[in-house]
């Protein structure tokens, strides 16, 4: 059985459309090779809430964890469990993918809902617990 907030093929179709926008937001709003990973909360192309971490920023896994539970927050108390996805560059998985991933679970546990978080790149998506994806070469927006 995956851990909560996971996935798991096959994907929900609403889900995958989803992921699909965030992949195509970031693939057409980030313009520079190289930028800091940033963590999202919410839905693409929506009012989301962003945490940028700087390079020179010391973040252990108690502040992630603070961090991720401040976004969740306002969501939460509405009543909407929003998605949580990581922007970052193109490349190996990133240390960051983990850390972050482990803060998600935690502040879902301590807030009582099952949360899990997807890694975005201009490419494509994959969940950093399952290894589930999706790659488009080339993504461009539906008529």
């Amino acid at each position: 059985m995956a851990a909560p907030g996971t996935l798991t093929e096959p994907v929900p179709r609403a889900l995958e459309k989803v992921l699909r926008l965030a992949v195509l937001e970031h693939a057409t709003g980030e313009t520079r090779r190289s930028f800091p990973p940033v963590l999202h909360v919410g839905l693409p192309e929506r009012a989301t809430r962003r945490f940028l971490a700087e390079p020179d920023d010391r973040l252990d896994d108690a502040l992630r964890v603070e961090v991720v539970e401040a976004m969740l927050r306002e969501p939460l108390e509405r009543s909407f469990v929003p998605l949580v996805w990581l922007t970052r560059p193109v490349g190996p998985e990133a240390e960051c993918d983990t850390a972050w991933m482990r803060a998600v679970r935690t502040a879902g546990a301590e807030l009582g809902v099952g949360l899990g978080m997807v890694v975005v790149t201009r490419h494509g998506w994959h969940d950093p617990a399952t290894g589930v994806a999706r790659r488009w070469r080339r993504i461009r927006r539906r008529s």
